[in-house]
Formats: structure tokens, sequence, C-alpha cells
């Protein structure tokens, strides 16, 4: 898929070049405020692609501009019980400052959307930083909000605990 500022494909994890484009953008995201604030340790700088490589239902999205990779989504498949169909959890998802409203985060929403279909998934799932409004407006603008299965139990918050 393809806008006129961008290329998004999905990535091949076993091609050295994919893998160096997904650790950089992954390390930007990380130092980003709206990421982590820091960058990744050398642990994680180590085993995030061959652990990606391993993990059954990883998918890489890679959106790159003039040949420079330029945005990022890492996205995991699962599976809806209510539905009984897949569904695309998008983890991280990250355009570099530089290249942000220009359509690449569209685009690599548009792509992810388009395997979603293909595989026959009922929905996109994401998380987003309560503070981050420029994510929450891409999002908005491509059809996101909040889940809410029924009314009167409210809508659907994500909640994580720590296991290290």
């Amino acid at each position: 898929m393809s806008d006129d500022s961008a290329t998004v494909h999905e990535a091949d994890l076993s091609q050295p070049e994919d893998q160096a484009a997904t650790l950089h953008l992954l390390n930007a995201y990380a130092m980003d405020p709206m990421g982590d604030g820091k960058p990744l340790s050398e642990t994680a700088r180590r085993e995030v692609v061959p652990g990606l490589r391993a993990h059954p239902t990883t998918l890489v999205f890679l959106a790159t501009c003039g040949g420079q990779p330029v945005g990022l989504a890492i996205c995991f498949r699962g599976f809806s019980t209510f539905a009984a169909r897949p569904l695309i959890n998008i983890s991280d998802y990250f355009v570099l400052p530089g290249h942000r409203g220009t359509g690449i985060g569209r685009a690599l929403l548009e792509a992810i959307e388009q395997r979603g279909r293909k595989l026959g998934c009922c929905r996109l799932t994401l998380e987003v930083q309560e503070h981050n409004h420029h994510a929450k407006r891409v999002y908005a603008a491509a059809g996101f909000s909040q889940a809410v299965y029924v009314a009167e139990a409210g809508g659907s918050l994500y909640l994580t605990k720590s296991l290290s």
C-alpha cells in the first residue's frame, strides 16, 4: 500500500534490512515521550527481533519514504471468543516525528486493516496513552473508538500488571 509520500509493506523479519528497520524504529518509539521515554535496553535490542520472529502471531508493517524507514506497526493476531473470529491487536505504532501529518500513519493503519480483512478478522484493537492527542485523532479518523460492549457496563479500559 502506498500514498504520495510513503510505501507500506509487511516486514519479513528473516531479512536483515527489515530487521534493522524494525529495531531502529522501535528504539525511536521507545525514546519518544509517548513511548517509554528512554532507549531500549541492550537486552531488548538483542532479543526483540528473534522474539518477534519466534512468536507465531507476529505481524510487522514498515513504512518507508525515499527508501528510509519512517513508520512501524507491530501487531499480533488474537482471537475474539464472543465473535469466534480472529482479531489483530496493534501493539506498537510509531511514525518518526518529522514524518507525522503526512499520511504515513493512515497508510500503516490501512495496511493493517487490509491484512485483517484478508485474515477474516472481526476487529482491530490498540491501546493509546491518555494524553497522546495526536495519535488519538489519527485513530479516530481511521474509525477507532473506545470499546463499549454493553452501555450499562461502561467503556473498556486497558489494564496491566507487571510480572517482572
